[in-house]
């Protein structure tokens, strides 16, 4: 096909180039896959307003979040296993971020140290922490992020268990020889390279910690030196208590509609969140942004930047650390094009009344 132009086109050419499995891993989702479509279909839904004779001849992007001047509000979510679709993994990611000065967030699941990431990295980095089992070491995972200089942490909270994701059954997914959670070598009685689904008949992670309760959330504040965010949080009454609990910011996710199949698109839950918040921590949000106009919807909501991950991981596949870095300079641009066009100058004069209600 030809040069993609857009973040459909990447996924497209990304079928082309990866495994049938590492495909399939990356595109599907939980169950029947509902919610998966409602994550894009409902930004789609949103109408917007257009509007005519505002100079628009300079547009600002930038943002600021957790005390960092950002060049827009467009961040890498973190996904696993970035080298079953590229043989550099996340240090291409990384520099591809580095080059649209987009943040991005590593996963506890990389195939590549956190310390690599780091050293290829010149934009922001932060880390997306699974509690394990084993506190201790735990503990020494943070101490070991926060020393190769991740700003912040992302919990991921909404994972006890994993989802029924038949794409990966049917897939056999596996990952092959050589490839390990770099990040997790070391931890007691689990091997870093061990299955990440529990055997089949069962539903619990050696690598998950079901019994992950508030006081965790507790007590990882009191370990860590960097700002801690939520991820996975689409009910007002958790947005409520995440704010009591003294983290620094909420990330509205599905967990990509992975884990729990028909549960609502997160731009439908996003108001609700942002209203039981009612402006005390930042908000971000993922899940299914495809286009620059998304990204004005999710702020025009109350968010304060959002989460890219599948489309970025198409790049990666397509044109390694050039591609993730097009990808976000599309959406950059398409994001610009959107401001101009409904008379929006800056992100801060981004709000509510862009929504054609």
């Amino acid at each position: 096909m030809t040069r993609p132009a857009c973040l459909h086109d990447f996924e497209l050419a990304a079928r082309e180039q990866m495994s049938h499995m590492a495909f399939e891993y990356v595109s599907g989702g939980a169950g029947d896959e509902r919610t998966l479509s409602w994550n894009t279909e409902a930004w789609n839904d949103i109408r917007l307003r257009s509007r005519a004779l505002i100079d628009v001849l300079s547009l600002d992007t930038s943002i600021e979040l957790l005390g960092r001047r950002m060049s827009h509000p467009v961040l890498l979510a973190p996904t696993a296993y970035q080298k079953l679709i590229h043989p550099e993994g996340e240090v291409a990611t990384a520099r591809g971020a580095s080059d649209a000065s987009a943040s991005m967030i590593v996963s506890s699941f990389s195939t590549s140290s956190i310390e690599d990431v780091a050293g290829a990295a010149t934009s922001p980095l932060w880390f997306q922490l699974y509690i394990q089992p084993d506190r201790g070491f735990t503990k020494e995972l943070v101490q070991r992020v926060e020393s190769a200089g991740c700003e912040a942490l992302c919990l991921t909270v909404d994972t006890p268990v994993l989802g029924a994701r038949y794409r990966e059954a049917r897939t056999a997914f596996r990952l092959p020889d050589g490839l390990t959670r770099v990040n997790l070598s070391g931890m007691q009685h689990v091997a870093a390279n061990a299955a990440h689904r529990p055997q089949e008949g069962a539903i619990y992670s050696a690598v998950l910690d079901p019994s992950l309760t508030w006081k965790d959330v507790e007590w990882l504040r009191s370990v860590a030196k960097v700002p801690v965010l939520l991820k996975g949080i689409m009910d007002p009454d958790d947005a409520t208590l995440a704010v009591e609990s003294g983290v620094d910011g909420i990330v509205v996710s599905n967990h990509g509609a992975r884990n729990l199949d028909t549960v609502p698109a997160t731009v439908t839950a996003l108001p609700r969140v942002v209203e039981a918040v009612g402006g005390r921590v930042p908000i971000l949000v993922d899940g299914g942004v495809r286009r620059g106009v998304d990204v004005l919807k999710a702020l025009a909501l109350g968010a304060s930047a959002v989460l890219i991950g599948r489309p970025y991981l198409y790049g990666l596949a397509v044109e390694g650390s050039a591609g993730v870095s097009r990808v976000v300079r599309t959406l950059r641009t398409e994001l610009e094009m959107a401001m101009a066009l409904t008379g929006r100058t800056t992100i801060g004069a981004i709000n509510s009344s862009v929504l054609w209600t």
